[in-house]
């Protein structure tokens, strides 16, 4: 029989409130170390002058970073194109996945096969999407010039237009990542109880109603909760205009994330890039606690 050394309310104080958090604790350390270590870390370096290829001693030079960063010109650019990108990215590419999920789930026929075609874009790398979309908006010669010509108009020249690159990057992100979108929603979909669709039909609801009082507002909270990651993965895009348009033409695709890469690798000046990484960073968490705060009050009202 086995015997116990510790008094009951202590086991039941084990049992009841400290096993959970014991079981947490390795999680909660790998998170803090390689999530909110390099955060303190880069919080500090912003303080500093400091070269990793000179191996130097870091040196305080208090808010000097934060001074050269706001009197960069580049730094504005950069953050009014990438707010135009989150703004013509919520125009194209937000509800497109919900109207997506919404056609693919009232489907009687060939639903899975529509559905895997719509994810299929996903599922290919950023790095060759981003090429393959390139060779798509070769001036003249490209796909999407050759229509143009085919209808009798001149070539738009896509990503070297300063006019109609952003909107280029934001069309193929949208074809990129529609259709992983679309499968969360979908998932959203599956967990509507059936029985709100048939006293819908009942009541002689159609499509069009069905869709507008039962499957809308049982997919708002998903969605609400899907627009602010939308806006936080817009904001740190990189890799699309990296690739496609260097930041050209003339610095009009530059995003935030670009601008931090050319301090850090190209001009090696970690304590800039650093501080405008930690401007960003407050940026997007001031938007999420404004954006949680707002949803909260618009539940309750509700």
């Amino acid at each position: 029989m086995r015997v116990s050394l510790l008094p009951k309310r202590i086991q039941e104080f084990y049992h009841a409130r400290l096993i959970g958090p014991i079981f947490l604790l390795p999680a909660v350390l790998c998170f803090a170390f390689f999530s909110w270590r390099p955060v303190l870390w880069s919080f500090w370096i912003s303080f500093h002058r400091y070269d990793f290829a000179m191996k130097e001693k870091a040196t305080f030079i208090g808010w000097e970073n934060y001074r050269v960063l706001l009197s960069d010109q580049y730094f504005y650019q950069s953050w009014f194109n990438v707010i135009l990108y989150v703004v013509l990215g919520l125009l194209i590419g937000y509800l497109l996945p919900v109207v997506l999920a919404i056609a693919v789930n009232e489907m009687r026929h060939l639903k899975g096969y529509l559905r895997l075609g719509l994810f299929l874009p996903a599922m290919l790398p950023l790095v060759v999407v981003a090429i393959m979309w390139k060779y798509l908006y070769t001036p003249s010669e490209g796909f999407f010039d050759s229509i143009v010509k085919l209808l009798g108009f001149e070539p738009v020249r896509w990503l070297q237009n300063g006019k109609t690159a952003i909107l280029s990057l934001v069309i193929m992100s949208t074809w990129k990542n529609a259709g992983w979108t679309m499968i969360i929603y979908l998932a959203g979909l599956q967990g509507v109880p059936p029985q709100l669709y048939e006293a819908a039909e009942i009541d002689g609801a159609n499509l069009w109603q069905r869709i507008r009082h039962v499957t809308i507002p049982q997919l708002l909270p998903l969605m609400m909760i899907m627009f602010i990651l939308q806006i936080i993965g817009t904001f740190q895009i990189f890799t699309e205009p990296f690739i496609m348009t260097e930041g050209g033409p003339a610095n009009k695709t530059l995003t935030v994330l670009m601008r931090i890469y050319q301090y850090a690798f190209r001009y090696f000046d970690y304590g800039v890039a650093t501080a405008m990484g930690l401007t960003l960073f407050v940026v997007l968490v001031s938007l999420s606690i404004i954006w949680f705060m707002v949803a909260k009050r618009v539940g309750r009202s509700t």
